[in-house]
């Protein structure tokens, strides 16, 4: 049977976020320059949930419409790996842990991303940090969340966690909550530059200033980041480059390549106007 020259690529997410959040348009964009150095392109299938995501791979696997498929957000328990090696899809992964896996993966070191940018807050005098992290049940949450607290704890940091889900209103509603407690926090580490944007426009209606007040960084750097007033600083990776690295992957796996972790250029903290030492005393609780 004539199998396609397509690879597919299945996310489980709303489909609004795609026009909003640079790193899945940067990451296609990797993919498919990378695949068609062979011809090959990249067929996208955006789903709203888990179920459709299964469903999507027994559809292609039974119209043999892909030559292999990228996962991404990688998550315990995984299954979608047992089932993508039943109906005999080549696939490789976005993420996950860097050994282990059944496929070949394209790795990004989040624990020392996360080290990073805690230490830095820390030199800079914060004491009470906070994270808005994505998606809990995420394998890269469980590792930044883990490395967020161990620093944290290395530091005598006083820690806040909460959970968002990458959208506007998740970084409106997380950041509202964190400020409106007792003794907020004097800075704040947001997974996405969605949230952290949108956490920036809180501070600023609650009469804060950023950085004077409240310190931000934001995960993924992108354009969003360094046009933003003051521009944001982040996390920087070079997401263009690991779809190539994720095209590399796929097209070493069709040619018969041994199971291979790829490392991605290490993540860099990219320091910008919304950052500063903290203010002398912590604010009271904006919302009082």
């Amino acid at each position: 049977m004539q199998h396609s020259d397509a690879v597919g690529l299945v996310l489980a997410r709303p489909a609004r976020m795609l026009g909003i959040e640079p790193f899945f348009a940067e990451l296609i964009a990797g993919i498919e320059e990378g695949l068609s150095i062979e011809g090959r392109s990249l067929l996208l299938h955006v789903v709203p949930e888990a179920e459709r995501e299964l469903a999507a791979y027994r559809r292609w696997a039974t119209g043999s419409m892909v030559e292999a498929v990228v996962v991404v957000n990688l998550h315990a328990g995984d299954g979608r790996f047992a089932l993508i090696a039943e109906l005999g899809i080549p696939a490789i992964a976005i993420g996950g842990p860097r050994e282990g896996l059944p496929v070949s993966n394209v790795w990004v070191d989040d624990d020392r991303a996360m080290t990073d940018a805690v230490n830095y807050l820390a030199l800079l005098g914060h004491e009470h940090v906070a994270r808005v992290s994505g998606p809990a049940t995420l394998h890269h949450s469980e590792v930044r969340d883990t490395a967020f607290r161990r620093v944290c704890d290395e530091r005598g940091l006083h820690a806040t966690t909460v959970e968002g889900d990458y959208s506007e209103e998740a970084g409106r509603r997380c950041t509202r909550s964190l400020l409106g407690r007792s003794g907020p926090p004097t800075a704040i580490v947001y997974d996405n530059d969605v949230m952290a944007l949108a956490g920036m426009g809180v501070a600023t209606e609650l009469g804060l200033t950023v950085p004077a007040d409240l310190s931000l960084v934001a995960w993924d750097d992108s354009p969003m980041c360094r046009l933003s007033n003051p521009p944001l600083s982040a996390v920087t990776l070079d997401v263009h480059a690991m779809g190539n690295q994720a095209a590399d992957a796929v097209l070493n796996t069709l040619a018969g390549g041994p199971v291979k972790s790829y490392l991605v250029p290490q993540q860099r903290l990219s320091t910008r106007g919304t950052t500063a030492a903290p203010p002398a005393a912590s604010p009271p609780s904006a919302l009082a």
